[in-house]
């Protein structure tokens, strides 16, 4: 197994410069920053001066206090204005005007964008582009849907002497914190619809895949009114504890994990007003059924369980695999696994990278040590073998109840495999779990899948059939039960989690029908409207 830091060749096309963000998003402005740094440091080690290896420095952002935070809120608060501000009072096309042109400016920077997006988390250049891509057609896509939203909500109701108009109006003010693994997806998933519902925003990005943000900081200033969109670096802790402290938060937009998102919406000072938005951890199971296609299988299960090095929140994080299939089963596993290319983010067709988490690697060790401790093997050649922050796939079996790995969410390249004869085993599982998010059924017959659908559905919230776990495509709704997620994503559902159904009614009788035919003909109203 090569070192694939050593005697390291970068494409001239690839070679990146410091970047060292002196300034920052605050109430319109691109604001100078004087203060303190935190240094960003890249997914790849590369060899100093001095013949050592070390992550290579790829630049600073501005490492944010207290005082910064408040700064940050007390803007998109004031733009908001008890939902008198600007933004929110504007008319629902002049807000997609204001989006359609962020789009376009936004284009041009993709290569760049790419570009930090390898460096920053060690995603291959291939899953870069699509995150781009993908994230480009999400917002195209809400817009869409906004349009035909707005339409659909132009009629005026009547029912029981009662004439209204229903539409969705803004919530306030939206505190978004982005995760590392999509660091500009999961970002504009949140962001996008909250902004075009008509609330203002503050948001911080994750501790990885920060600096990618930065090229779009000036377009952000361009396109949008001045407080509507604030971004903060930093500590997440130091930066979000007073920011819900202050109980101006109207919503709390989290993807990450459920620990965070609990001790953040304790801080509110009045709960009950505070709309919750999260995507959090999940364990999503596969269950490979004796009468699965095993070809089908383990395809599915190494692309659920390794893509992007397995982290993803939809990744496949445990196997259950029935005893008459299991032994051929990690044969062809064991076998696929050692086909993936791995390397740097650069190279052609590599699928696995270097993890981006200091701490990562060492966490991968802890847990097959547990493993071992308990009766498990790592069953694959180089399985688990660390050069620096590079960890390739460790496959375990058998594993227990007994394992961390049974329980935690890995969300790394270690994928544990259980073996069973009956299907209670992995269905008790799913019920116990503290987690319900999705998981994949392989089966060829339908006599086999239809009592575990049936089941299922009441346990998580997507079930995938002969095929991995995962989000897309993004009309699809993103949720997940118990500790999995708060709130639904997809292009029509996150126009909903950012707004609430509104109505203005009057009785039906003709002194108010004048009324109300005077209202929309005049357009003096944004809301109560048939455009």
């Amino acid at each position: 197994m090569k070192n694939i830091f050593k005697d390291i060749k970068i494409p001239e096309i690839f070679r990146i410069e410091e970047l060292h963000q002196d300034t920052f998003l605050l109430n319109g402005e691109l604001v100078q920053w004087t203060g303190e740094t935190l240094a960003v440091q890249s997914a790849i080690t590369i060899e100093n001066s001095k013949g050592s290896s070390e992550r290579k420095v790829l630049g600073s952002i501005p490492n944010m206090q207290h005082e910064d935070a408040l700064n940050a809120l007390d803007a998109a608060y004031t733009a908001y204005e008890n939902g008198s501000g600007v933004w929110p009072l504007m008319k629902v096309q002049d807000r997609i005007d204001c989006v359609e042109k962020f789009v376009e400016m936004m284009k041009p920077t993709r290569f760049e964008v790419v570009k930090l997006m390898m460096w920053e988390i060690g995603k291959s250049f291939e899953d870069s582009c699509n995150e781009f891509d993908r994230t480009i057609e999400y917002i195209e896509d809400t817009i869409f849907t906004l349009y035909k939203m707005n339409k659909e909500q132009s009629v005026i109701l009547s029912r029981k002497g009662i004439d209204g108009q229903i539409r969705r109006a803004p919530l306030g003010v939206v505190f978004g914190l982005a995760p590392y693994n999509y660091p500009l997806n999961e970002t504009f998933c949140l962001l996008i619809p909250a902004l075009l519902c008509g609330n203002t925003a503050v948001f911080k990005p994750g501790r990885y895949g920060v600096l990618l943000l930065f090229p779009l900081l000036k377009v952000f200033q361009k396109c949008f009114p001045k407080g509507v969109v604030n971004f903060i670096y930093g500590n997440g802790q130091v930066l979000a504890r007073p920011i819900l402290k202050t109980g101006k938060v109207d919503v709390l937009a989290l993807i990450g994990n459920s620990t965070s998102a609990n001790s953040l919406q304790n801080l509110h000072p009045k709960q009950n007003r505070l709309r919750l938005v999260l995507g959090l951890e999940a364990k999503n199971p596969a269950i490979v059924l004796s009468d699965a296609d095993i070809d089908i299988a383990v395809k599915e299960c190494v692309l659920g369980a390794l893509a992007f090095n397995g982290q993803r929140c939809t990744a496949l994080k445990i196997l259950f695999v029935h005893d008459d299939l299991v032994e051929e089963f990690n044969k062809k596993f064991v076998q696929q696994v050692a086909l993936l290319k791995y390397g740097l983010p650069w190279e052609e067709d590599v699928q696995i990278t270097p993890l981006p988490e200091l701490e990562k690697p060492q966490y991968i060790k802890e847990l097959i040590a547990d493993a071992l401790k308990y009766g498990g093997n790592v069953i694959n050649e180089n399985g688990g073998r660390t050069i620096e922050n590079f960890v390739f796939p460790a496959v375990v079996f058998p594993v227990n109840e007994k394992m961390k790995i049974y329980h935690e969410e890995q969300f790394g390249p270690i994928v544990p495999i259980v073996p069973f004869s009956n299907v209670s085993t992995p269905l008790d599982y799913i019920a116990d779990s503290n987690y319900g998010q999705q998981v994949s059924l392989f089966s060829q017959r339908a006599s086999s899948l239809a009592p575990l659908i049936d089941v299922l559905v009441n346990q998580v919230s997507r079930i995938n059939i002969n095929v991995k776990c995962q989000r897309g495509p993004d009309i699809f709704p993103f949720t997940g039960r118990k500790d999995s997620a708060v709130s639904t994503l997809s292009v029509p559902d996150a126009l909903h989690s950012f707004s609430v159904p509104t109505m203005v009614s009057m009785r039906s009788n003709d002194f108010d029908k004048t009324i109300l035919k005077e209202l929309i003909a005049s357009k003096r109203s944004n809301f109560l409207s048939d455009d």
